[in-house]
Order: C-alpha cells, then structure tokens, then sequence
C-alpha cells in the first residue's frame, strides 16, 4: 500500500466525523494523522507546504463529490516532448 492510500484510508475512516464537523471544508492528512481543516484549497496547501515540504499528503475536501479526468490527462505519450 503507498503513502497516498494510507493517508486516503485514514480520510475514509475519518468521513462521518469529517463531514459532521468539516463539510465543504478541506483537509490536510499527513502520516496517517488529521493535521486540520480549513476554508480554502489555497490555504490547505500553504500549511501543508509550509509543515512537511513537498509531501507526500493528503489535501482533500470533505463532502466534494469523487472527481474524474479525462484519459488525455492521466495519460502521457512516451514519446512526448516536455
């Protein structure tokens, strides 16, 4: 299991209580613990950034419905050119 799929258990464990007390808000899950919730996507991530770097976490928002993307952006030619 990778570091995503952790913190993301620990969200789905967390998603009653998160949704009483946090919906709509977004929250901040770090080494498979709830650092916050907070009003902005923007905000989240300053705090995120701010505490442990580039990462790896969790910033999700609560109550948001799952979000799906397109094959074109999930997939990259090998032979593309960045």
């Amino acid at each position: 299991m990778g570091v995503l799929d952790r913190e993301t258990a620990v969200f789905d464990r967390l998603q009653p209580e998160l949704e009483a007390e946090h919906y709509l808000e977004w929250v901040v899950i770090h080494d498979q613990e709830f650092v916050g919730a907070f009003d902005s996507f923007q905000t989240a991530a300053e705090v995120a950034v701010s505490r442990f770097g580039r990462g790896p976490y969790l910033i999700k928002q609560v109550g948001a419905p799952p979000m799906t993307l397109p094959a074109s952006v999930l997939y990259r030619p090998v032979d593309a050119d960045d």
